[in-house]
């Protein structure tokens, strides 16, 4: 039988998961750019000419209801719900249809979504692009996710996992650098700010041609000997006998369950699911969002030069990055929980002094700051910035791809994020060897254990 130890570090997973992980950087470009291009008067004339006009009156007007238009709101906000009900989509077909061919899917969505921003020509068009980008988020926020966990060997499964969230900032980084150079372009600068989003979904659309599909996947869909195959290939060993048995039986239990949503809900799946949604509703209210996507217009209502709040929001997409590569290097060592935790107090921190400075120094109409008191609201943004990056980040796409039996796995990958409480732990033993011993967790999973091997039982 293979041991945890036996299992090598192969060429053809390193590069399955740095050409998949680039979903993330279309991912993150996407969010990057959007803020970018928001503060740029050239697309606001085009698009938003009243908040345009509000943005030139000084003093006439709420600092903080300058850029308050239905409209903008729209663009904004119509990525995010896309995303939000294609990821229930995409967890049919990454179940029926593989791995591989969801993340196609996404890419196409991509392509086809940066074609329509590019040449938008009305609002309409810019929404609609808009929301085939989210619906490419949807896709391979669900999908890319699990093709990592799945084949990554247990040793480095978080690391390499983590390759999807490093895209993403380096997405947003690139994003920012972009927009920092095309707001010199008049007047289509923001045109190609957003057209060069086509390159990274290009790229998925590529790296999904190439790679292969995951052993779990191709088990699950009955292709047994081509999944046997790849394990083997992947783990660059023929020494697999204990993995490939563990994968067949979770796969039999998958066959089993014909709606994976309503089974999500029964009670030994509970901690998961439980565990999962308040994670989810944790990261978003850590308010990463707000300070990524709207990072250039925040810092420019702030009395930052146009110039200026690009740049400061640059200097956070590259503590972005580098936080990220830490959390790469530590969440194999040190363990999920332990980063989130620590991580979650250093956001409350700085979060507490930016509001006070603002609620001191920012007046409803007036929002010059000194200089000092401007850098240490840039220092204070790459302090939360960091902390989230090394921890709340990764583990949005990490740990519900962990943690999930494999016949719930996408439908749970679609709904939220959970925590995990352990490391190193083989992915189709989380069940047994986690959520089973656990104080609290284990009283759920015991429910319904003998009836299901009953009906197993029956259908054999």
């Amino acid at each position: 039988m293979m041991m945890a130890g036996e299992e090598k570090i192969t060429p053809v997973v390193i590069i399955s998961c740095l050409m998949v992980a680039t979903g993330g950087l279309m991912i993150g470009y996407d969010i990057g750019v959007s803020g970018g291009v928001t503060s740029m008067d050239d697309f606001l004339v085009k698009f938003f000419p009243k908040v345009y006009r509000r943005k030139q009156e000084q003093g006439l007007e709420s600092n903080y209801c300058k850029y308050d238009n239905h409209g903008l709101q729209l663009f904004t906000s119509s990525l995010y719900l896309a995303g939000l009900i294609s990821t229930f989509f995409a967890s049919y077909t990454t179940r029926r249809l593989g791995r591989k061919a969801s993340m196609l899917i996404a890419g196409v969505f991509f392509v086809i979504g940066v074609i329509f921003n590019g040449v938008a020509q009305n609002l309409a068009m810019l929404i609609a692009g808009r929301i085939l980008l989210g619906c490419g988020v949807g896709f391979s926020g669900q999908v890319i996710p699990l093709f990592l966990s799945e084949i990554a060997p247990t040793k480095i499964r978080g690391g390499l996992n983590i390759l999807f969230q490093l895209d993403i900032t380096i997405g947003i980084l690139l994003a920012n650098l972009v927009n920092y150079a095309t707001a010199k372009i008049h007047p289509w600068g923001w045109r190609l700010s957003l057209s060069l989003a086509g390159i990274p979904a290009m790229l998925l659309v590529l790296a999904s041609l190439l790679v292969v599909d995951t052993p779990n996947s191709l088990i699950e869909r009955g292709r047994i000997e081509e999944g046997k195959a790849v394990l083997a290939k992947i783990r660059g060993t023929e020494n697999i006998e204990t993995e490939f048995n563990e994968i067949i039986q979770a796969s039999h239990v998958a066959q089993q369950v014909k709606h994976p949503f309503c089974d999500l809900i029964k009670r030994h799946h509970r901690p998961q699911l439980i565990v999962n949604l308040f994670i989810q509703v944790f990261q978003q209210l850590t308010g990463i969002n707000a300070i990524m996507f709207y990072a250039p217009v925040l810092f420019n209502t702030l009395g930052f030069k146009n110039d200026a709040s690009l740049y400061s929001a640059v200097i956070t997409g590259t503590v972005n990055v580098l936080s990220t590569i830490l959390s790469i290097y530590s969440v194999d060592r040190i363990g999920r929980r332990a980063l989130l935790l620590e991580a979650g107090i250093q956001m409350f921190i700085a979060h507490i002094m930016v509001a006070i400075i603002l609620g001191i120094k920012v007046s409803d109409h007036s929002s010059t700051l000194s200089h000092g008191n401007a850098v240490l609201i840039v220092v204070l943004v790459c302090i939360f910035v960091s902390a989230f990056a090394w921890s709340w980040g990764p583990s949005a796409s990490l740990i519900p791809s962990e943690t999930f039996a494999l016949e719930v796995r996408p439908a749970g990958q679609s709904l939220a994020v959970c925590v995990n409480l352990t490391k190193n732990v083989p992915i189709e033993e989380m069940a047994q060897r986690v959520w089973k011993k656990h104080w609290f967790w284990k009283r759920f999973m015991v429910e319904d254990e003998e009836e299901r091997k009953m009906n197993v039982g029956e259908e054999l």
